[in-house]
C-alpha cells in the first residue's frame, strides 16, 4: 500500500510517500533483490505443478474472515501512529506473513482432520494481504489525524479561529463521507490495469516485494522459515504489550511514567530531547531506512535544539509575551508554518520531479517477454473487468457524492466536488503511474493542492477552511485507492491472482476499512479528551497543520507572527535545495543526505519519538554486523511484534480510560528547587 509521505505524516507507510513518508521497508527491499535473482531462474516454474484457482475460488470465506481480524488489528495500529506522530512503516509484511499463518495453521488443522475441501494458495494469500492493507489504509487516507480532525471544535479552538468554521465529529457522517469518496480511485484506474503492468511493466516496487515474498512463503523452505518468522513476532508482540502493560501503572497524572523519563536531564526533557520507552516506535525505527530515523532526529535538533530556544530570546520582539503557549501568533505559530513550508517545498520538488519521470517514461519502455512473463501476462488478460463496468461505476458513484456531499458539509457546494471529479482520474493516473516508477504515492500532495484551490474558490466568507479540508479528503481517497488498487494489481499479476479477485478484495477491504477505521477513531476520541492537544499522548499534530493550511489558502499571509513569511521562505527553498543536491549527486553519496520531510515532522511534536526510532536503528545495525542473515531473515518480524504489541496495547488503554479507571501511582522526576519547595511545603 503506498501512502503519503507528510503523514510522514503516514506517513512512512508502505511505499515511499510524498509527506516523508516512504521508504520500504527492509525486508520488502531485500525480498524484491532476492526476488529478481530468483525471476533468473524462473520463479513460476517452481509452481509448475500447481493449478492456479479460478478468480471466485480465491475469494474464500476464510480469507475474508482472516482479513477481518487482521484489519481491526493494522487499524488499531495505524491509528495508533496517525494520532501520535503520523509516521507510518510498511506494514505489508506483516499483513502477508499473519494472513499467511493463520491460514496454514487452519488448513492445517482440516488436513489432520481429513476435511480439507480447498489447499491454501499464495493467490489467497494475495487476497488476503490486498485486503488488510485496503482497510487499514483508510486509517490513513480517512484522515483521522489530519484533515478530518483538522475539521472539529478542538482543533478550532486551539488555532484560535472558530469563526473560520468547525464541524462537530459525528461517527454517523463520517462513516457516510468514506462510503460516499472512498470507491472512486478503484473504478477510475481499471481501465488502465493492462497499460500499467502489461505495456508500460511499471516496477511498482512495494507491490513486487510483497508478491515476492507471499511466493516464497508457498515454498517449502519458505513456509519453514515463516514459522520461525511468526513465532519471534508472536514473541516481540507479547513483550511490547506487556511492557505497554506494565507502564500504564505508573501513570496516574500528566506528565507521569517513563514515556516522561528526563533520559538526558530536565533541561533537555524541556525541549523534549528525551527516550520515552516506546516500543512501537522503537519498531518503526527498525523497520524505516537509517537516513529517515537519521532525518528526522537531524530535524529536531534543528528546530527544538537550534531555532526554538532563539525564537524564544525574542519573545516581546518578534510577538507578544502575554500569549498563551498554544496562540499561533507566538512560537507556535512559528512551529506550525515553518514545518508546513518544509512539506510543502519537499511536496512541490517530489510532485514535479515524479510528474517529469512519468512523462518521460511514457515515451520509453521496453519490450521483452521472459517465461515468466508470458505466463502471468495469459492469466492477468484471461479475467477482464469490463471497461463500461469501471466507468459507469464511476460516473454513479460520482453523481451520488455530487449530491449527498453537499449536504454533509455546507460549504462544499455540488459544483466543487463535480469539477474534482472532472480531473480526479487524470490525477489518478499520474498517482498510480508515478507511483509505479518510484514508490512514491503523492497523496498528501494532491490533497493540499485542492484544500488551496477549493479553499481560495470559496473564500472565507463562505466556510472555505472547511470547504477546502473536505475536498482535501475527497482528493485524497482517490488517488490515493487508485495508486494502492494498482500496487495490489501488480502483486497479482506476480503471484497469479486474477484482475477480478484483487479487485473485490479491494472493494471489501475498502468497505471493511469505511466502518473498522471510523469506530477505532471514536473510540480514541471518546477515551482520550486531550486527543489532539499539544504535548499529549495523542497529539495528531498534522491535524493543525492541516487547518493552517487551509487557513493560509483562506486569509493569506497576514496571520503569520513577525518574520515568519522569511523564515518560511528560507525553509521552502532550502527543502528544495536539499532535494536538488540529493538527486544530482553520486547514490553513494545521495544516500547520506537527509529527507526534508522527515525533518519537518519533529519540528512542531519535539524530537523524542525520533530518538526511539535511532535507538530501534541503532539494535538493527548491531544485529547486522553480528549477524547479517539472521537480522535480514528476522529484523521485520521483531519491528513487526514491537509495533503490533504496543498498538494492540492501545485498545484496552481506550476502554480503561473510557471506564474511568486510573492508574495507581504517578512515576515523576522534578527538579531540585521544585522538590525544596514541596518539602517546605509539607513542613519537611
Amino acid at each position: 500500500m503506498a501512502q503519503d509521505h507528510d503523514e510522514v505524516e503516514n506517513g512512512f507507510n508502505s511505499s515511499r510517500n510524498d509527506d516523508g513518508h516512504h521508504h520500504h521497508d527492509k525486508k520488502d527491499k531485500n525480498e524484491g533483490e532476492g526476488g529478481k535473482e530468483a525471476e533468473e531462474f524462473s520463479v513460476e516454474r517452481a509452481f509448475d505443478g500447481k493449478e492456479v484457482p479460478s478468480w471466485r475460488k480465491q475469494l474464500t470465506i476464510r480469507a475474508f474472515v482472516v482479513s477481518f481480524v487482521l484489519s481491526v488489528l493494522f487499524t488499531f495500529i495505524v491509528m495508533k501512529l496517525n494520532l501520535t506522530t503520523g509516521i507510518i512503516p510498511s506494514l505489508n509484511v506483516s499483513a502477508g506473513l499473519l494472513g499467511f499463518f493463520f491460514v496454514k495453521t487452519w488448513t492445517k488443522f482440516l488436513e489432520n482432520s481429513r476435511i480439507l475441501r480447498q489447499p491454501f494458495t499464495r493467490q489467497e494469500n494475495t487476497v488476503i494481504q490486498t485486503c488488510v492493507v485496503a482497510s487499514s489504509g483508510i486509517a490513513f487516507s480517512g484522515g483521522f489525524g489530519s484533515y478530518l480532525l483538522g475539521m472539529s471544535d478542538r482543533i478550532a479552538i486551539q488555532s484560535e479561529d472558530t469563526n473560520l468554521g468547525y464541524k462537530n465529529l459525528s461517527l454517523t457522517w463520517i462513516i457516510g463521507f468514506l462510503f460516499v469518496v472512498s470507491f472512486l480511485g478503484l473504478f477510475s484506474v481499471v481501465p488502465l490495469r493492462k497499460i500499467m503492468i502489461i505495456d508500460f511493466k511499471l516496477t511498482y516496487p512495494s507491490g513486487t516485494a510483497t508478491a515476492y515474498l507471499i511466493n516464497s512463503f508457498h515454498t517449502t523452505a519458505g513456509a519453514k522459515l515463516a514459522k520461525k518468522q511468526v513465532r519471534t513476532l508472536g514473541k516481540f508482540f507479547s513483550f511490547s504489550f506487556l511492557w505497554g502493560f506494565f507502564q500504564w501503572f505508573f501513570t496516574a497524572g500528566d506528565n507521569c511514567g517513563f514515556v516522561s523519563f528526563p533520559t538526558f536531564g530536565l533541561k533537555a526533557y524541556e525541549y523534549r530531547f528525551y527516550f520515552d520507552f516506546s516500543a512501537i516506535y522503537v519498531g518503526v525505527g527498525m523497520i524505516c531506512p537509517y537516513i529517515i530515523n537519521i532525518s528526522v532526529l537531524l530535524g529536531g535538533i534543528l528546530s527544538w535544539g537550534l531555532m526554538w530556544p532563539l525564537i524564544e530570546k525574542r519573545k516581546g520582539d518578534w510577538y507578544s509575551a502575554d500569549l498563551s503557549p498554544t496562540s499561533l501568533q507566538g512560537l507556535q505559530g512559528y512551529k506550525v508554518f515553518i514545518s508546513i513550508a518544509l512539506i510543502l517545498g519537499d511536496g512541490l520538488y517530489n510532485f514535479c520531479k515524479v510528474l517529469s519521470r512519468t512523462l518521460v517514461g511514457l515515451f520509453y519502455q521496453t519490450a521483452k517477454l521472459s517465461y515468466d512473463d508470458q505466463r502471468r501476462t495469459r492469466l492477468f488478460l484471461k479475467d477482464q473487468i469490463p471497461t463500461w463496468f469501471a466507468i459507469s461505476g464511476y460516473v454513479a458513484i460520482a453523481i451520488v457524492s455530487i449530491i449527498v456531499l453537499p449536504h454533509i458539509f455546507h460549504q462544499l457546494k455540488w459544483y466543487h466536488v463535480l469539477v474534482i471529479y472532472l480531473f480526479a482520474p487524470t490525477l489518478a493516473f499520474c498517482n498510480a503511474y508515478g507511483c509505479g516508477l518510484t514508490d512514491w504515492s503523492l497523496a498528501s500532495t494532491y490533497g493540499k493542492l485542492a484544500i488551496f484551490t477549493i479553499g481560495a474558490w470559496a473564500g472565507s466568507s463562505h466556510g472555505g477552511v472547511l470547504a477546502g479540508l473536505a475536498a482535501c479528503g475527497v482528493m485524497m481517497n482517490i488517488v490515493s485507492t487508485a495508486s494502492d488498487l494498482t500496487q495490489d494489481f501488480k502483486t497479482g499479476y506476480l503471484t497469479l491472482a486474477s484482475p477480478r479477485s484483487m479487485f473485490v478484495s479491494q472493494v471489501i477491504g475498502t468497505a471493511i476499512g469505511c466502518i473498522v477505521s471510523p469506530c477505532v477513531f471514536w473510540l480514541f476520541y471518546k477515551a482520550f479528551d486531550d486527543l489532539g492537544v499539544p504535548g499529549s499522548e495523542y497529539a495528531a499534530p498534522f491535524a493543525m497543520v492541516y487547518r493552517n493550511m487551509a487557513k493560509l489558502g483562506v486569509e493569506g499571509f497576514s496571520a503569520l507572527p513577525k518574520n515568519c513569511l522569511l523564515l518560511c521562505y528560507v525553509l521552502f527553498g532550502a527543502a528544495i535545495v536539499i532535494n536538488l543536491i540529493r538527486d544530482s549527486i553520486r547514490k553513494e553519496w545521495a544516500r547520506f543526505i537527509p529527507l526534508p520531510m522527515a525533518m519537518a515532522i519533529p519540528f512542531y511534536l519535539g524530537p523524542y519519538f525520533a530518538i526511539d526510532m535511532c535507538v530501534g536503528s541503532l539494535l538493527l545495525f548491531i544485529w547486522e554486523k553480528i549477524d547479517k542473515a539472521k537480522a535480514d531473515a528476522f529484523g521485520p518480524a521483531v519491528a513487526s511484534g514491537l509495533i503490533c504489541g504496543d498498538g494492540i496495547w492501545s485498545l484496552p488503554s481506550s476502554i480503561l480510560a473510557l471506564a474511568k479507571v486510573q492508574p495507581p501511582m504517578c512515576m515523576k522526576f522534578l527538579s531540585r528547587r521544585t522538590n525544596a519547595r514541596v518539602d517546605k511545603f509539607l513542613g519537611f
